[in-house]
């Protein structure tokens, strides 16, 4: 059971869906902030959307 667990886990962290949507959840989190914390996370967590998903695949290439 763990190792499917973990099985699972391992695929999820290869796809950038996931990468996209912790860093999305890690600005979203930044309604509880003053401000100008809110928009310097925002900030950051769309610039760190945006160079994801520039530097990774769309779709798996498998020959």
């Amino acid at each position: 059971m763990l190792k499917k667990l973990l099985k699972f886990i391992a695929g999820r962290i290869r796809e950038r869906s996931t990468w996209l949507g912790l860093v999305s959840l890690a600005a979203a989190l930044g309604l509880a902030l003053s401000p100008e914390q809110k928009e310097a996370i925002v900030s950051a967590g769309m610039a760190l959307a945006g160079l994801i998903a520039a530097l990774t695949k769309d779709t798996d290439e498998e020959t």
